[in-house]
């Protein structure tokens, strides 16, 4: 995120794209609701009519995968309606002109056609967006769930920079991570292209740098990202893995495939705090301590880094995740230091990444509401607004966004829609929620959610089970007939494990990043 979540109750204006905020992210929706009860406008883009929708000012209702030609036609009425920053563009961006030549072709009239949009509801958001100095973009994983994922992050970026929405309080672009900490396990390196601190892997020097603070030999290349990962395991080429706090076989799309890959592994390692669906198929479990038996910090969406402070001793072998990932690397012969506590490893990454440096468990004791990065020095108060003054890059540049269809569209055999999310009750693979009555109580079984159109032309009623089938699997859930669906497009959560929607989702994968395509997959649907 470029701004801060307290930054939203002072917003003019809140674009909300590709998230379900109030059942993914209620805190921040919160946020967001105070902030139009203030008077901010609000313009929601999503499929579904989302509760978001019902405050809304505008409703974007467009088809599933067609992002881009929506916010190309945004940029369109911006650029051709003469609402761009010009000054902003010409001190701190490059590459504009290209960007402004590619969009001629992306009318309001051609996005009706493509998206559903009216034409008239685009051009009046372009304008509310581009006319409104505190307007922020808020957006997570209905826009990078795609096949052309990072292309719909490239268009998002190019509104914010074309209007001079960057290094603005209550503005920017701000990704809402989809759980707790993804944020900080990506600081720390947890992807196979940076090391702590998004230093690349490719870079010679920053190589350097990290084998001589962990005396080893480092390789120059990336390693695999998880769908890759996935997909070479089903094909044999991965032998063994590790799986830490992640339920594949649940979180992961075409799951009969990561099943069979699974079932290929000569040896396979589960580390978490209670069995899962995956576990089934290890060789060795590792019983990991949970957030509240152990010390360590949290990253949240807005980089802010919070101290967790252990409140109860683990149960039986349980132990923190670092204690175990330690010893593990000693027995299989590296030298791992003696660290005597999560503070002094944290102490090693903030000398190894810039942005940390000023960062401590100790200021953390000290700074209850915590620090946000980069904070490059002890005495540095954190950031809270990224890029004031300016990209921190020095130019920031556009991106050439055309558009792409998703990897499978309907057909006679499949002719709906499905997309995949949460559901309020239920945190992602449900590992934990499920073992709870509350939540169960609440929302207990899968379902497939439907326009009663789409209903009466298949003979469905509400409450009525269904059999979903797509290329990749079926799986039976109740059918819920409901005003908030397009007619065509179906939608059911992703959480549980006797009913996997993930059994349905396409694995194609975004050409930059690998993440599956989960919110666009064709399917049928039989009584």
């Amino acid at each position: 995120m470029t701004n801060s979540i307290p930054e939203i109750r002072d917003a003019d204006l809140l674009f909300v794209i590709g998230s379900n905020t109030t059942e993914a992210h209620p805190i921040i929706a919160m946020e967001m609701k105070r902030a139009v009860r203030n008077g901010a406008r609000l313009i929601v883009a999503d499929p579904r009519k989302i509760w978001m929708a019902d405050i809304a000012h505008s409703h974007l209702q467009l088809k599933p995968g067609t992002d881009v030609w929506l916010l190309n036609a945004m940029a369109h009425v911006i650029v051709t309606e003469g609402l761009t920053d010009d000054a902003f563009i010409e001190k701190h961006t490059e590459g504009f002109e290209a960007v402004r030549k590619g969009l001629s072709a992306y009318t309001p009239e051609g996005a009706e056609t493509v998206t559903g949009v009216p034409a008239e509801a685009i051009r009046q958001a372009a304008r509310d967006y581009a006319n409104t100095p505190r307007a922020g973009i808020y957006y997570t994983l209905g826009i990078t769930e795609h096949t052309h994922g990072t292309d719909n992050v490239y268009a998002l970026a190019n509104l914010v920079l074309m209007t001079g929405h960057l290094g603005v309080r209550s503005a920017g672009m701000n990704p809402l991570r989809g759980q707790n900490n993804v944020q900080g396990a990506n600081d720390s390196g947890a992807t196979p292209i940076f090391y702590p601190g998004y230093q690349r892997v490719g870079d010679p020097e920053v190589r350097l740098k990290f084998e001589a603070a962990w005396s080893v030999s480092l390789p120059p290349e990336p390693g695999l990202n998880l769908n890759v990962m996935m997909k070479a395991m089903a094909r044999g080429e991965i032998r063994g893995m590790y799986v830490m706090g992640e339920d594949l076989v649940i979180s992961e799309p075409n799951a009969s495939q990561v099943e069979a890959g699974l079932n290929n592994l000569d040896f396979l390692v589960c580390q978490d705090i209670f069995l899962n669906e995956t576990t089934r198929y290890a060789d060795v479990i590792l019983p990991a301590a949970c957030f509240a038996e152990k010390d360590g910090v949290f990253t949240n969406s807005d980089r802010r880094v919070q101290r967790v402070r252990k409140a109860v001793e683990p149960p039986d072998e349980a132990r923190a995740d670092w204690e175990i990932l330690c010893d593990v690397a000693r027995t299989a012969g590296y030298p791992m230091p003696q660290y005597e506590s999560a503070s002094r490893i944290y102490d090693e990454m903030a000398a190894l990444v810039p942005a940390y440096a000023g960062i401590s468990h100790a200021r953390l004791e000290e700074n209850v509401a915590g620090l946000q990065w980069p904070c490059p020095e002890p005495g540095h108060p954190g950031t809270e607004t990224l890029h004031l003054g300016g990209p921190l890059i020095g130019r920031a540049g556009f991106q050439v966004v055309e558009y792409r269809e998703s990897d499978e569209l309907p057909d006679d055999d499949f002719p709906l829609v499905l997309s995949t999310g949460r559901v309020l009750y239920h945190y992602n693979a449900a590992t934990q929620t499920v073992r709870e009555p509350g939540s169960m109580a609440k929302a207990g079984r899968n379902f497939i959610e439907m326009h009663r159109r789409d209903a009466r032309r298949l003979m469905i009623s509400d409450g009525q089970m269904v059999t979903v089938s797509s290329r990749r699997g079926e799986v039976q859930a109740e059918a819920l007939i409901s005003p908030r669906m397009r007619p065509g497009c179906v939608w059911m959560p992703m959480h549980f494990a006797d009913s996997r929607a993930n059994l349905l989702t396409n694995d194609a994968g975004d050409a930059v990043t690998g993440t599956g395509e989960y919110k666009v997959c064709a399917v049928s649907i039989r009584a």
